[in-house]
Parts: structure tokens; C-alpha cells; sequence
């Protein structure tokens, strides 16, 4: 069994519909995630990288560490200033209680990036995934609450995780009001060992630190779906009424500005049908833009070449078979209508794995120059890419 395949477990159906959003949840000894992301693979990344700060960053005690303390400044020759990371100067930050933080690593590491895809296809939100690395029992960031769930994945190390519970049910990034500080005991304290996963509600305060000399965790973050969103995307989609385009009845008289209302809650009570949460999903997973990818060297075509492996740079591509028989796909804000053989070709692509063209014009019954025009349909669209391995 993949590790892959056990964190799907763990986030099932059941997870879903009891914890999700209203507990938290540990597994242990999911699996070994140290392929996700090495010391050898951060060293080359934060080495290599032009990552600035608030991308990059050392936190201690709550507070965010100035970049002077661990970079220094380089113009090049067209007047183009960055901040280069001076390792010995990281290095003494990192002894003395710093942690270090990169945002946004699935898009700098293409195995981050394949767990974050993972993810996506779960949860059917953008997930956005942040490495933490401390040396010490020194906390980063204090007692904190994020406006978003994560899902922590424990890859070198231990860290104790004090957890208290949310004192705002479900607060926002963009709220009426913050969250109170939490006071008492924590409601649990969690050792989070090498190769085990916790996931956290949007709202609950934590707080952090490792216990056993270096650590090393990958959090990702899910974007958060909420009513406001539901209403924010059903208010764009009342703009075909008549009712919602008209003026208010700014001037108008009491009564015709009731009888306006009336009308307006008549509406927008039939938009909100028993569906429209459905409805409202699949529209955003097809439109969803993904994580676009070039498809080099091919720039007039995907050659007909069965080796060449094609997969969706999207997670939350949909397929359907429209009233004639006609295979769709609904992917990054386009739709694609196929013949009923291309069924199977955007069966295998939506699942989210890579495959060679051979293989998929073998399991539909189509040649390999015509899986390569219906690839490449699907890259000048953005939501497919193509490698040679």
C-alpha cells in the first residue's frame, strides 16, 4: 500500500463527514513522507532560489525576523535588487531559536506538488503547502489560530502540538470580529512523530515546537468554502435577472421599495434551491485554472509518439456524456466536446495519474496521432502538459 494511497484512507468518507471541519484528527505512522521533501532538497531550493521574504522567512517567539539578519542585498548589472540568503548568518538564526518557513513548496518541488494535487482532489479546494524546519524547542509562533484547515504532515522529527479548541466558531480571514485569546489548559497536546499526520480546523489556536533536536513538517493549507462564497458566486449568477439589474428603489416610496424586496426574496429563495450547492461546486471545479504547466519542446503539436506520457494539470477536471452521447470535459474555465471513443482517454486522464499515449489510445481504441490531437487540444487550453518521462 502507497503512502499516498494510505493518506487517501485516512481522509475518506468517513473523515469527511464527521471530523472535517468540527475535529481534529491524528493518524500515526501513516507512512515515510521523507521522499516528499529532504535536507538535500531544501538546500538546493532556498540555495538556488530567489526567495524573498514573506516567501522565505525565520520566525521566533511569535515575531517575524528581519531579513537583514540572515541575507544581504544584490543589485545586478540592470539595476535589479534581491535578497540573497547568506547561509552562515541563516545558520546562527537557526541556532539561536528560529524557525524557518517557505511558502507555497508544491510549487518549487514536484513531489510537494504531486501531494498537494492529492489533496486537491479530495478536499476539491486549492491546497497551498508551507515548509516549517526548527532545531530547537524555541516556538515560531506562539499561540495562533489560522483562517484555514490544515492537514500536517510530520517528516523528520517530533513536535508537540498544544491544541485549544477555537474561542470564534468558524472565523474568517476578512471577519467582523477577531477571536478571543484562548484561556485555560489546552484541550489536548500531541507529539507528532516522523511519518504521522494531523489535521486541524480553521479557527482552533495551537501552538508549536519541536522537542527532539531538528524537525521538519510540510502544512497544507485548504482553501477555505464557505457561505460567503456560495452568495458571492450566486449574486454574479443573478445578474441575468431583470429584478437584480435593475435600479434600487433609491427614491422610491416605502411601499415600492417593500414591493421590490418582495420580489428580490422571491428570487434569490428559487436560486437557492436544493441544488445549487452542487451546481456551485462543479462550476468552480471547472474553472479551477489549476497548476499550468508548458509542455517544451512541443510548440506546433504533440507528436504522435506513444512514449510520451500527457496528464491534466488540474485536479478538479470533470467529465460527463452530454444528451447525444458526446464524452465533455469541464476543466480550467473551458469545455471540450468529444466523440463517445474519447470516453475513455478522459476517464484515465481525470483520475489525476500520468499515462503514455500508447497506452491511452490502446484502452480507447484510437491510434496514437489521434489521442496526440486530442492531447493537444487540451494543452492549448492549459490543462494538460506532456513530458518524455
Amino acid at each position: 500500500m502507497t503512502t499516498f494511497f494510505k493518506v487517501a484512507e485516512c481522509l475518506g468518507e468517513e473523515f469527511l463527514a464527521e471530523a472535517f471541519g468540527r475535529q481534529h484528527r491524528v493518524w500515526t505512522g501513516v507512512g515515510d513522507f521523507s521522499n516528499l521533501l529532504s535536507w538535500n532538497d531544501v538546500n538546493e531550493i532556498v540555495g538556488r532560489g530567489r526567495l524573498e521574504p514573506p516567501r522565505l522567512r525565520l520566525h521566533r517567539d511569535g515575531e517575524m525576523i528581519h531579513w537583514q539578519s540572515y541575507a544581504g542585498p544584490v543589485t545586478t548589472r540592470r539595476s535589479t535588487m534581491w535578497q540573497r540568503i547568506q547561509p552562515s548568518r541563516l545558520h546562527q538564526q537557526l541556532r539561536d531559536g528560529a524557525s524557518l518557513v517557505l511558502d507555497a513548496v508544491d510549487e518549487l518541488h514536484a513531489p510537494v506538488e504531486t501531494l498537494a494535487t492529492a489533496l486537491e482532489s479530495i478536499f476539491r479546494s486549492h491546497v497551498q503547502v508551507n515548509m516549517y524546519a526548527s532545531w530547537t524547542s524555541q516556538e515560531g509562533f506562539g499561540t495562533h489560530w489560522d483562517d484555514h484547515d490544515v492537514v500536517v504532515f510530520q517528516v523528520e522529527g517530533a513536535k508537540r502540538w498544544r491544541i485549544y479548541g477555537p474561542t470564534r466558531v468558524d472565523p474568517l480571514y476578512r471577519d467582523l470580529e477577531a477571536p478571543a485569546t484562548p484561556e485555560g489548559e489546552p484541550l489536548a497536546e500531541i507529539m507528532l512523530r516522523a511519518g504521522d499526520v494531523l489535521y486541524l480546523p480553521r479557527g482552533w489556536w495551537h501552538a508549536v515546537a519541536a522537542t527532539e533536536g531538528r524537525s521538519l513538517h510540510l502544512t497544507c493549507g485548504l482553501q477555505t468554502t464557505t457561505g460567503a462564497d456560495l452568495l458571492a458566486w450566486l449574486s454574479e449568477r443573478l445578474r441575468g435577472s431583470e429584478t437584480v439589474r435593475a435600479h434600487l428603489p433609491v427614491f422610491g416610496t416605502p411601499q415600492q421599495q417593500t414591493d421590490y424586496l418582495d420580489v428580490l426574496r422571491e428570487e434569490v429563495a428559487v436560486a437557492l434551491d436544493h441544488g445549487v450547492i452542487a451546481e456551485y461546486l462543479a462550476a468552480r471545479d471547472a474553472t479551477e485554472p489549476g497548476r499550468p504547466t508548458p509542455s517544451l519542446p512541443y510548440l506546433d503539436g504533440i507528436p504522435a509518439q506513444g512514449d510520451l506520457r500527457v496528464r491534466l494539470t488540474t485536479a478538479r477536471a470533470r467529465t460527463r456524456m452530454d444528451s447525444e452521447g458526446h464524452a465533455v470535459l469541464a476543466a480550467g474555465g473551458e469545455e471540450w466536446t468529444f466523440t463517445p471513443p474519447v470516453a475513455p482517454v478522459l476517464a484515465a486522464l481525470v483520475t489525476g495519474e500520468t499515462a503514455s499515449l500508447g497506452d491511452l489510445a490502446e484502452a480507447a481504441g484510437l491510434t496514437v496521432a489521434q489521442v496526440a490531437f486530442l492531447v493537444a487540444e487540451l494543452v492549448g487550453g492549459d490543462v494538460a502538459t506532456v513530458s518524455s518521462r
